[in-house]
């Protein structure tokens, strides 16, 4: 096992293996799992999940999941639960347990416990005739042939099969309460994709500078404006409305045109009918444009007025590309 050829063979050989055994689990949906699914969105209560070992890390998992895409869920580790943490369960919550097995001790004392609360139980496992299918309510099904390492040990397709199954009923309660990339983007502020979704350019202009200049400005108070303000760019404003702009490239041609720039204003130099857009559009339609015009700045104005100078590089740092 010390050359690279038979690491390579062992590691495709897990990755098959692990893929069959999610490929199986098609055969075990059934009714069980649509009403396991209607009984969590109906539920006015919230998804308890819960397991023990590999299992628990899963469980964690599968809550993140769930609470991300529009399901209140809570972890509840199964050892930690007969030690107090069943306090946290409320009448109307859902329960769901895992466990490969169905039969761990942890298991067989946390189940009865769960069922004196009278809450919905649903088991995830891989053992339909364990302990814990057989008090379950509902029973998913997650039964693999073996585990990918050789000894038969190793939590590997048992615990694939058991996010996979997580996964399908995260995937289904999100179909049933019509969550859409807005909603998820709500739960997800601080990420790339909530500021893709949420952020606007009025978010990037709060402490932006406001280049300016007027039409008759000289090109040396042009170029001053331009690197006191470190956007690249100045907009030319006249009677309070922007009429132009003038980038660092603009200021590049002019001086390879002229021998001296001393008779030159700003109107000279500026281009007309900058691409403009409104505070209020979205940051990732904002870059759209960008890209389709190959600038790297654009004029933001509100009902004529100017508001500042959305640029490039602003994007880039928020980390939305």
């Amino acid at each position: 096992m010390d050359t690279k050829e038979n690491i390579l063979i062992l590691a495709k050989k897990t990755i098959l293996s692990e893929s069959e055994s999610i490929a199986k689990l098609i055969d075990f949906i059934d009714f069980n799992f649509t009403e396991a699914t209607q009984i969590i969105f109906n539920s006015k209560g919230r998804l308890i999940v819960t397991g023990i070992g590999k299992s628990a890390i899963i469980a964690q998992k599968m809550v993140a999941t769930f609470n991300s895409t529009g399901t209140p869920s809570l972890f509840l580790h199964a050892s930690e639960a007969i030690h107090g943490d069943l306090g946290m369960l409320q009448t109307d919550d859902v329960v769901i347990c895992i466990s490969k097995s169905g039969n761990s001790p942890e298991i067989k004392v946390l189940v009865p416990l769960l069922k004196r609360f009278g809450n919905q139980l649903i088991a995830i496992t891989g053992n339909i005739t364990s302990f814990l299918a057989k008090e379950s309510h509902y029973v998913l099904n997650t039964t693999v042939d073996s585990e990918a390492c050789r000894n038969n040990l190793a939590p590997t397709n048992s615990t694939t099969a058991q996010l996979v199954m997580g996964d399908a009923l995260a995937v289904c309660l999100m179909e049933m309460r019509n969550f859409t990339s807005e909603d998820f983007a709500k739960f997800h502020p601080g990420g790339a994709l909530g500021k893709k979704l949420l952020l606007s350019v009025k978010d990037m202009l709060e402490n932006s500078m406001k280049p300016m200049v007027a039409p008759d400005t000289s090109i040396k108070k042009v170029i001053f404006e331009i690197s006191e303000k470190r956007l690249g760019v100045t907009a030319v404003i006249e009677n309070e409305r922007v009429i132009g702009i003038i980038t660092d490239g603009d200021i590049r041609r002019m001086l390879n045109e002229n021998d001296t720039f001393t008779h030159l204003t700003a109107k000279d130099i500026m281009t007309k009918n900058p691409k403009m857009i409104q505070s209020t559009t979205m940051v990732t339609d904002a870059l759209n444009i960008l890209e389709d015009f190959a600038i790297t700045q654009l004029i933001v104005v509100d009902n004529g007025e100017y508001k500042g100078v959305l640029h490039l590089h602003d994007i880039l740092k928020e980390g939305i590309v």
